[in-house]
């Protein structure tokens, strides 16, 4: 079974991150994917607090909804539709979210971001909390490639979010995380984190980024990988759009598992 990442270096304006979004969809379906995940932000990223606003949508209702949707269908298979901004309680914020659909175009599952982005270094600063309101469910699924827990960019620092997706005798199978992480904390971390989330789980990791300098003068660090459950990274992308595109073998799991048993080792 193929799992496949998307990588984008998303703009402003939502019309043509679609395009680009519908045509790297296309190229993995193309190639054989059965499950395939955008990037954080794919629909619009390095626009400014009130833009991002005014793009939010309504759950279960919006164009990037309908989009999202209608490729799942389409191309008959899974979309893990990276995040999206939806509405949120405080009218002033909006939910960080990932949405989930079937190959029948069904939404199963939305998770939205628990972690909220904080850094402060000289000139490069974020505050996701300031226009972010964060999530308070964990969220996994299953399909027929397994059980699958979605997570978004910094959530990855928090190794008990991944702990709690699935407790045996149900491990998660697949972690699947899209992110936008910038190029300090993501060349200093994130291959790093991604691995020891896959080997720690004893898991699939498929991690969809955005990859490159974007038209606000942002550089987000890309590197979409996916990595087997001994922590091999089998594929990979650097910068720019593409896809990366690689098998995951059950076998495989089964193997690991049965012969580290780390997971049925656990205490706490």
């Amino acid at each position: 079974m193929k799992i496949a990442a998307v990588q984008m270096i998303s703009g402003p304006d939502v019309a043509p991150n679609l395009a680009t979004a519908g045509r790297l969809i296309a190229e993995a379906a193309t190639a054989g994917a059965q499950l395939i995940a955008l990037p954080e932000y794919f629909p619009l990223i390095g626009a400014t607090d009130a833009d991002r606003l005014a793009a939010r949508e309504v759950d279960g209702h919006g164009p990037i909804q309908d989009f999202l949707a209608d490729a799942a269908r389409r191309h008959g298979l899974w979309l893990v539709g990276g995040s999206i901004p939806l509405m949120a309680q405080n009218p002033a914020k909006l939910r960080n979210a990932c949405l989930v659909f079937d190959p029948r175009g069904q939404r199963v599952a939305r998770y939205d971001k628990i972690h909220l982005f904080g850094f402060n270094k000289g000139d490069e600063a974020y505050d996701e909390a300031a226009t972010i309101e964060r999530g308070d469910q964990v969220v996994s699924f299953d399909s027929p490639l397994g059980r699958v827990g979605v997570a978004i960019c910094y959530d990855l620092r928090f190794p008990e979010l991944f702990r709690a997706m699935a407790q045996m005798p149900n491990p998660v199978d697949l972690l699947v995380l899209p992110a936008a992480f910038t190029e300090t904390t993501g060349r200093a971390h994130w291959e790093l984190l991604l691995r020891a989330r896959a080997v720690e789980n004893q898991c699939y990791v498929l991690a969809a980024a955005q990859g490159g300098q974007h038209p606000n003068g942002r550089i987000t660090h890309g590197n979409s990988m996916v990595i087997d459950p001994w922590g091999e990274v089998l594929a990979r992308m650097d910068k720019g759009e593409g896809v990366v595109i690689a098998e995951l073998n059950r076998q495989r799991l089964v193997d690991i598992r049965a012969s580290l048993p780390a997971l049925r080792h656990r205490i706490f």
